[in-house]
């Protein structure tokens, strides 16, 4: 285990962080997000590393290097970087990797040069009719600093100031449809906590079509009959409550990033999991999301304000396809909010 390389000093990230880089402002917390690459940020990309490996080994994972940078930050083209920054302690939050389908070249058996190409299996299907409009999500992270456990709103928000640089994402990409990427659980996680969660989501969103599956699947300890009996309603509400009441009592919680991601669309599609052994053995699930059946208040409320910052990107909303619908959704929530106000 090598040891973390040091800080990188404040000034060398902030000449990086140009204006030229910058994506939006957060909803929340005052943050700040940028785009960039380690070619581009040379400096910024050694503390994305640095910080990186620090969340992930704290949770049970990581490279073990001095810092998380790998063939995929680096490669041409290279996946961005989406990062949170506070510009008041002047510091990353946290961040997310993504590549867009176009960009994502292919090896010699026609499979996508990506992160998850050695987890997971791309049908030819996926390849020819999701890839081209899909954009590749990694490396989701935030600083041990400003997780969830920490009193202070602008870790409260770092979640949530992510999303709202995926939203603008879906803006900016032209003909962006999905979000593919993982959802993380260490080896150190209750085994029935996580086989409740993943009996779960295979029940709710399990990808019937087969258009990505593991190359070697975590089978679960528990039979399905015996999870059956916890979780054993239709309805997803009402299964969720049964799923988030059955974790507790083991006195365990349901991981941020997958309760997001549970939440944000009713038609996520999960595509199984399997063990990472190039990231200490963390168990990764597949997943992808259709931009355009989120949950309507999740688009409204971060595309929305995007636009509202950045109005000569509001030519997107008319012109792609998916994101048209955003025009009723948010004229209809203007609407009920001077309402409101009178």
């Amino acid at each position: 285990m090598e040891k973390i390389i040091d800080p990188i000093p404040r000034e060398l990230l902030k000449q990086e962080l140009t204006e030229d880089k910058r994506l939006r402002n957060t909803n929340r917390g005052s943050n700040i997000l940028y785009v960039c690459t380690a070619a581009d940020s040379p400096n910024v990309m050694q503390e994305i590393g640095r910080l990186r490996e620090i969340a992930f080994r704290q949770g049970g994972g990581g490279t073990g290097l001095s810092a998380d940078i790998d063939r995929f930050d680096t490669m041409d083209p290279p996946c961005k970087q989406l990062i949170v920054w506070n510009p008041d302690a002047e510091e990353i939050i946290g961040g997310y990797r993504f590549i867009y389908g176009p960009d994502i070249r292919f090896d010699a058996d026609g499979q996508p040069i990506i992160a998850t190409s050695h987890l997971f299996h791309f049908s030819d299907t996926f390849i020819k009719d999701y890839l081209p409009k899909t954009v590749e999500l990694g490396r989701s992270f935030v600083a041990v600093e400003y997780q969830a456990s920490r009193a202070d709103t602008k870790g409260l928000f770092a979640l949530d100031n992510l999303f709202d640089g995926l939203a603008a994402l879906m803006v900016v990409l032209p003909d962006a449809h999905y979000f593919f990427g993982k959802m993380t659980m260490y080896p150190d996680y209750k085994r029935y906590a996580r086989d409740l969660i993943l009996h779960f989501l295979d029940k709710h969103f399990g990808d019937r079509e087969h258009l990505i599956y593991p190359h070697h699947p975590l089978l679960l300890d528990h039979p399905a009959e015996e999870l059956d009996v916890v979780t054993y309603e239709d309805d997803f509400k009402a299964d969720y409550k049964l799923l988030n009441a059955a974790v507790r009592r083991l006195g365990c919680n349901i991981p941020p990033l997958v309760n997001a991601y549970m939440n944000l669309s009713p038609t996520m599609r999960i595509f199984g999991t399997a063990i990472n052994d190039e990231f200490g053995d963390v168990e990764e699930t597949g997943l992808m999301i259709d931009i355009n059946e989120m949950h309507e208040d999740k688009r409204v409320r971060h595309i929305a304000s995007f636009i509202k910052e950045k109005p000569e990107w509001a030519h997107r909303v008319a012109e792609n396809k998916v994101l048209y619908p955003l025009k009723k959704l948010i004229r209809k929530r203007r609407t009920r909010k001077e309402k409101n106000e009178d």
